[in-house]
């Protein structure tokens, strides 16, 4: 067995929180709607030929990450018995400020609907506490390469080391947390973001948010706190118009895996994941898709202008 192959056999990603708790706990659940879980590096291992072709460093990174995980599911015994629900002002600014200055890129809230939480998985609270890390835009520019992909990995698991220091954070303060894991985990996390109107999600199956475009990770911490500032509407959802005519992702996607958010608006599936895991395995964890995407490499606003500019001449 090689050496890729022996260290991925650590990473444990299939963990389930009804192991973690009491068995009274009340946990949300999956809905009929709900959508199964993929576990990327199972379905690499599966369409690929062996294990993904990462540098050894990046092997070793995605240990910590499935430590983080396994941290993120045992911690949940330290919330306090008498969790709090309501959050002042004040403190919700202490939260921001505290997820920035750990490297956070942006921070979002929503209520969870069920049809997000994965099917056979469960949570502790349906309050969540969004979370996005951008990659080093130099790394992604690189797509095909180890150091992209090591770069993805390296985000997954300082988001994952954030989203447990921001539980922690919460339990201190008198609120119950469950901290997503950042890679895995029991929510659909990009329509988790998207719910969150932190941006949209695009032709690629990936969200698409204002600053940095489709370069972002994104996790999330459930927490007993009900009076978050949940958005009303998300002024982001243009993004899937302008995707539907651009699809420069599809047309240079190295696997031709990607649907198309047409398909997607139909069967809820952006890519087709044997391809994309074939190519995952194979091109270095790829990205080739966030690479190409124009909102990588162009303004956000510049690109709304267009649109806008576009949709006025067709009308």
């Amino acid at each position: 067995m090689s050496r890729p192959e022996q260290i991925e056999k650590k990473i444990k990603v299939d963990f389930n929180m009804e192991e973690y708790v009491e068995k009274d706990t009340v946990l949300f659940i999956h809905s009929e709607e709900s959508k199964v879980s993929h576990n990327i590096a199972a379905l690499a291992r599966k369409y690929g030929e062996g294990p993904p072709k990462f540098y050894p460093k990046t092997f070793e990174v995605m240990i910590d990450t499935g430590q983080q995980t396994k941290i993120s599911y045992e911690s949940v015994s330290e919330n306090p018995s008498e969790a709090k629900t309501t959050i002042s002002s004040e403190e919700l600014s202490d939260i921001i400020e505290y997820a920035k200055s750990l490297g956070v890129n942006d921070i979002g809230f929503t209520k969870i609907p069920s049809k997000l939480i994965f099917k056979n998985h469960a949570i502790l609270h349906d309050n969540a506490i969004v979370l996005t890390m951008e990659m080093d835009p130099e790394k992604i520019a690189l797509a095909p390469s180890r150091d992209t992909g090591h770069e993805v990995h390296f985000t997954y698991n300082k988001l994952g080391r954030i989203s447990n220091k921001i539980a922690h954070y919460l339990r201190t303060k008198g609120f119950s947390a469950q901290a997503g894991p950042a890679m895995g985990g029991d929510v659909d996390y990009k329509h988790l973001a998207e719910e969150a109107a932190m941006g949209a999600i695009g032709n690629h199956g990936l969200l698409i948010s204002p600053v940095v475009g489709p370069r972002q990770r994104i996790t999330a911490v459930y927490t007993s706190i009900e009076n978050l500032p949940f958005p009303e509407i998300n002024p982001h959802n243009w993004i899937k118009d302008f995707c539907s005519t651009c699809q420069i992702c599809s047309k240079r996607c190295p696997a031709d895996g990607i649907v198309g958010i047409e398909k997607a608006s139909m069967t809820n599936e952006y890519i087709d994941l044997p391809k994309c895991a074939r190519s995952f395995a194979t091109s270095f964890g790829c990205s080739v898709c966030i690479k190409e995407c124009i909102f990588n490499k162009s303004d956000y606003h510049k690109v709304h202008e267009v649109h806008l500019k576009r949709t006025k001449t067709v009308g």
